[in-house]
């Protein structure tokens, strides 16, 4: 069964090395998005006072409170362990606050996937 391993990660500045140290595992694919929670989005409505139409300036002056949600799909349970396990060596315990979350979702059917495994067998990146 393939699964899909997914990490919001809090500690933008560490999204480099992760992503490094999947793709060292052999990786096939990984999906980088920008995200933000609900909790800080509405800490920063009740913080700041956004104008109604902002400027480009009032964005800049505003401190970055955005993760880095990261994705791949697995083809078995010890890839999961190995992601989670270079994941932790490099952040820490994903227990510990402001690590973010890491979790595992069984995929129940995919198409596609091949492509991204042998364009890592092959040692090329997206």
């Amino acid at each position: 069964m393939h699964y899909m391993v997914m990490l919001v990660l809090h500690k933008v500045d560490e999204c480099t090395h992760i992503l490094d140290a999947w793709d060292a595992e052999g990786v096939g694919g990984i999906t980088i998005l920008e995200s933000s929670g609900m909790g800080r989005a509405r800490r920063m409505s009740l913080t700041h006072n956004i104008p109604l139409i902002p400027s480009l300036s009032d964005f800049l002056r505003s401190p970055e409170h955005r993760h880095r949600t990261l994705f791949t799909v697995v083809e078995d349970e010890a890839w999961v362990d190995r992601l989670i396990a270079v994941t932790e060596g490099i952040l820490g315990s994903m227990e510990s606050p402001d690590n973010g979350v890491i979790f595992v979702l069984p995929v129940v059917r995919a198409r596609g996937l091949a492509g991204g495994q042998a364009r890592a067998k092959k040692g090329g990146r997206e």
